[in-house]
């Protein structure tokens, strides 16, 4: 079995954790099954978000009982310290439990410190100081504060999108959080279901001794395989070298990682799906996204009102409209037969 120590946290798990977000869209009962039986199994972090519905809701009901066995992290998305303080109680109480193990700052567009302002860095002080959060992090999707927070010396945890599709940029931020001993959560480590190779994304990420990959589960096949690798990890081998070059001479340049950061569009466009369609049909069974509902979907890129926002809140810097137009374009041909996949 694999550990990983999440750097000054002390927190000591398998190199297999739960990614809580998928499971807003099964029944409570299939969830509560799925985590019960990743905890069986040996794996022991859950990470949640009061962004994710009713993802706290159905953890707190799964481990209940097993409270003190188990690590939860969770995030709020708090501009302001009455948010932070309503955030929290609020995840308490989905959670049931009167503490979190790791609470995060999600996805900020600033890194939150002692005197900015925010009043945000003194509330989670303060949360810390009456015992309702154990250990201090943070989200991000953006490299400059991903990079601040970690020279800060303020958190010990930073969360990143980290796969082997990632670069030198990213793995500047990992080695950092090894020199600073901080740990390092990687984030879609499957980017967002462009890598159906697990494999090889558990291989990739077993290479660096301080990173604990979260794998988002939805389906008991999918956390059987994780489960799988837990007394029998994948190792990097020539095979998967020559593999992962493959994948990311195919998947270089410009592509949505499909965060969801650019939501919600003011004309309904389902942009982290929309925006990707071309890859996703080409790496998944085409079935699935030529439905009439995938269909209705994409037609609705033709509401397109170039207005930019989603633009301006990618943390890739893409140029999104221009993505979801060449997609369309794209599924289009597909639908016609024009282009096989």
């Amino acid at each position: 079995m694999q550990t990983v120590t999440l750097g000054t946290t002390g927190i000591t798990v398998n190199k297999n954790g739960f990614g809580a977000l998928p499971i807003q869209r099964i029944p409570d009962a299939d969830a509560v099954k799925l985590i019960r039986k990743a905890y069986e199994a040996g794996i022991t972090f859950f990470d949640t978000a009061r962004f994710y519905t009713d993802s706290e809701c159905k953890l707190g009901e799964a481990l209940n009982g097993i409270r003190e066995n188990v690590y939860i992290a969770t995030k709020t998305g708090a501009t302001n310290v009455e948010a932070f303080w309503k955030d929290l109680e609020t995840s308490l109480h989905n959670l049931q439990t009167d503490y979190v193990d790791l609470y995060q700052f999600h996805n900020p567009a600033f890194c939150p410190k002692p005197g900015d302002g925010s009043g945000l860095y003194e509330a989670i002080l303060q949360a810390k100081g009456e015992g309702k959060v154990r250990h201090i992090g943070i989200t991000n999707h953006r490299l400059s504060v991903a990079t601040e927070a970690i020279t800060s010396g303020l958190y010990e945890t930073l969360q990143f999108p980290f796969c082997y599709l990632s670069g030198e940029k990213e793995l500047a931020l990992v080695k950092g959080c090894a020199e600073k001993n901080m740990g390092f959560i990687a984030m879609k480590a499957l980017s967002g279901g462009l890598i159906t190779n697990s494999q090889a994304a558990y291989a990739f990420l077993a290479q660096f001794d301080n990173v604990l990959p979260i794998w988002g589960i939805q389906k008991e096949h999918e956390l059987d395989e994780f489960i799988s690798y837990i007394d029998n990890p994948p190792c990097m081998t020539e095979g998967i070298k020559v593999f992962i070059e493959k994948e990311r001479t195919q998947l270089s340049g410009d592509f949505c990682r499909g965060c969801g950061y650019c939501m919600p569009c003011p004309v309904g466009i389902e942009i982290n799906n929309c925006a990707r369609m071309s890859l996703l049909l080409r790496r998944s069974p085409s079935a699935l996204q030529l439905t009439k509902e995938v269909q209705e979907k994409m037609r609705k890129i033709e509401d397109c009102l170039h207005c930019g926002k989603c633009k301006s809140q990618c943390p890739y810097e893409l140029d999104t409209p221009t993505l979801l137009a060449k997609n369309y374009e794209d599924y289009k041909q597909v639908l016609a037969g024009k282009v096989s996949v």
